[in-house]
């Protein structure tokens, strides 16, 4: 893309106030270079929105401000870590267990009944209420009901499940170990 001479020294005499104002608004040196940089950047790229005759310098100091609002915006959710010791509190859970979780699931739900798991589907995973998913399947509420308590007694039998919540999810060694690193 070429720009035009005029334009481009326009830009290039802006520059110094940019800078100024930049660190004026961060109060960091380095900070208000990128920014600057950023700004010329965009400004080059969306040339085409600048109307020749206005202010070329108020057109730059408009990018700059909003991009210093958009990345304040970013940074005032983003927590200072510098030294680490904030990482080293956060502990996650690994993620091999859900995966494993869910692939039992698949292939136990491959295992019902296409009734029992439409059934189940329809008001487990996709939230619709025993009404709703009785008039999709074109059954009485009864029959739903009854569909979705079969599947979901199948599924415990086929999983091998007998308290769901202590055997669903992280075992109690790593809660402990969890536990132990928080």
């Amino acid at each position: 893309m070429t720009i035009d001479a005029s334009v481009r020294d326009s830009m290039l005499k802006a520059t110094p106030n940019l800078r100024a104002f930049g660190i004026s608004l961060t109060n960091n040196v380095d900070r208000a270079d990128d920014l600057v940089q950023e700004t010329l950047v965009r400004a080059i790229a969306n040339i085409h929105r600048f109307q020749p005759g206005t202010n070329m310098q108020a057109w730059l100091f408009t990018i700059l401000r909003n991009l210093f609002h958009s990345e304040y915006r970013k940074r005032r959710r983003e927590v200072e870590d510098a030294d680490g010791k904030y990482a080293a509190t956060l502990s996650v859970q690994p993620d091999q267990m859900p995966h494993l979780d869910f692939a039992d699931l698949q292939t136990a739900l491959a295992l019902l009944p296409h009734e029992q798991r439409e059934a189940l589907l329809l008001v487990g995973a996709s939230g619709f209420s025993y009404e709703q998913a009785a008039e999709i399947c074109g059954c009485a509420v009864g029959t739903i009901k009854s569909r979705v308590n079969r599947a979901r007694n199948r599924l415990a039998d086929i999983m091998h499940l007998t308290d769901v919540e202590e055997e669903l999810g992280p075992d109690r060694l790593t809660l402990s170990v969890m536990a132990a690193v928080a």
